[in-house]
């Protein structure tokens, strides 16, 4: 007997356009919102109904950075029938296969991140869906093309959205040369937003209302959708290309350090960095959280080190790697710790929050130097590429250990890479240019500025005139 399921969804504006398209690249660009993914996930899933045994995947740039966005839209608006009657399941992978999702009719959909890419590279597709492509280098999108050669479809495609960011970027010049297809959403795409007549949905409102309330070039990108560059940056040499970087091992040896700022509403930052030994910085690790206190920060700082994914890329040491010699070797309540202690924690000067976190951390902390000016000029230093041609601060692209949904939701940075294209010089009315960054958005932004300050200003000498 044949089973039938229903499932509807009705695409919108070019929403409706993608699934006729045939282009071999095609990217759907637009602002926050818009109905972008839930498209390209219709247009997969269909895909993969019509067409037994066709392989499509799903991609970001870091595999974990899914399991909050796609997948999410995945498992609950768009395979829930089909999961549900066991048409479609869940395989959840091995040492040989990417975690997948098997339909009955023999067409598969792999998950996975190009962090990854060994797992994912080694397989043919015929249809791949990157999520958010601004975050790939355009060496692993084109890498991506290499692998759409299944032929179980009449086309292959690679497809992919974004929202937009600086009109340098090189996926908005690939579009300019006709490359790749690309097709511009809008709000009004997307049903949950705007009814049939126009007009705004309950939720659109909410929804619409947050976008307009943001500023400068999140507004541009996110609420209007134009490729805009970001209007002051202050570390205008960041550049996401070149300092984020994949995640790897570190070495046991390299100096460990962490940064706090305090915050509750706004966000609570602690970041963990390694410095190798020709002094470059490495975030390889951080909390990005609102609405939760100190002593709960507190555990998930001590519980970092032990985490099953942290003991895959730095396995723990064994007793004997201790070379025991009755040094205690434990974290405060009993934890082991699996990576070097930090040589200091370096705090904002929030004396309750310090209190909290040394009682609490087991730890003492030390009162960050917080001169802007030179802080924010040693920071644009390190920034720059050294005398070897490579910058002395860099960001692991997984390193937010978990992301905050209402910031993501508010579209507000939720780590430190986001931060360190929101600082922005506060240039308003009366002000002279350039004179001190703006209080909004900073928080991770600070955190860089309190390590790099800590290493690379030194105190100098006072000098008392009789």
């Amino acid at each position: 007997m044949t089973q039938t399921l229903t499932h509807s969804y009705t695409p919108r504006g070019v929403l409706k356009d993608l699934f006729s398209c045939r282009a071999g690249e095609v990217l759907v660009a637009g602002p926050a919102g818009t109905g972008k993914s839930m498209a390209c996930l219709q247009k997969l899933h269909m895909a993969a109904l019509v067409n037994p045994g066709m392989r499509g995947l799903i991609v970001r740039k870091t595999l974990a950075s899914l399991g909050s966005t796609a997948l999410v839209t995945w498992r609950t608006r768009v395979v829930a029938e089909a999961l549900a009657s066991g048409m479609v399941q869940f395989y959840g992978g091995s040492p040989q296969e990417s975690p997948q999702y098997r339909y009955a009719n023999g067409s598969v959909i792999v998950v996975g991140g190009m962090d990854k890419a060994i797992r994912i590279m080694s397989s043919e597709y015929d249809l791949v869906y990157v999520q958010e492509a601004t975050e790939l280098l355009e060496d692993d999108w084109e890498s991506l093309t290499t692998r759409l050669r299944h032929g179980k479809m009449t086309f292959q495609q690679l497809m992919a959205d974004c929202n937009p960011a600086q009109p340098t970027h090189w996926l908005k010049a690939r579009g300019d040369k006709g490359v790749t297809t690309v097709l511009e959403s809008r709000h009004e795409d997307n049903p949950t937003l705007y009814a049939d007549d126009g007009s705004l949905t309950d939720v659109g409102a909410s929804y619409i209302g947050k976008l307009d309330a943001l500023t400068g070039v999140r507004y541009l990108r996110l609420r209007k959708g134009v490729w805009a560059a970001a209007d002051g940056m202050v570390f205008e040499e960041y550049d996401p290309f070149v300092h984020l970087v994949d995640r790897f091992r570190i070495p046991d040896d390299w100096t460990r350090w962490w940064t706090v700022d305090f915050g509750y509403v706004h966000p609570f930052v602690a970041q963990q960095w390694a410095e190798d030994p020709d002094g470059r910085l490495y975030l390889y690790r951080e909390i990005y959280r609102t609405k939760r206190t100190v002593d709960q920060h507190c555990v998930d700082l001590l519980s970092f080190g032990d985490t099953k994914e942290m003991r895959k890329v730095n396995p723990p040491p064994t007793r004997r790697d201790y070379k025991y010699t009755g040094e205690k070797k434990y974290a405060w309540q009993g934890r082991l710790w699996n990576e070097p202690k930090p040589r200091a924690i370096i705090c904002d000067h929030d004396a309750e929050g310090r209190a909290v976190l040394e009682r609490e951390l087991g730890m003492s902390t030390v009162a960050a130097k917080k001169t802007v000016t030179d802080g924010i000029q040693a920071v644009q230093a390190r920034l720059r590429p050294a005398g070897d041609g490579k910058p002395r601060i860099f960001i692991m692209r997984d390193a937010v250990a978990q992301v905050d949904e209402e910031l993501a939701d508010a579209k507000k940075p939720t780590c430190t890479a986001d931060s360190m294209l929101s600082y922005v010089w506060d240039t308003g009315i009366g002000k002279r240019p350039k004179e001190l960054p703006l209080k909004i958005d900073d928080d991770g932004a600070d955190c860089v500025r309190y390590i790099v300050a800590h290493l690379d200003l030194k105190s100098r000498a006072r000098i008392r005139w009789l």
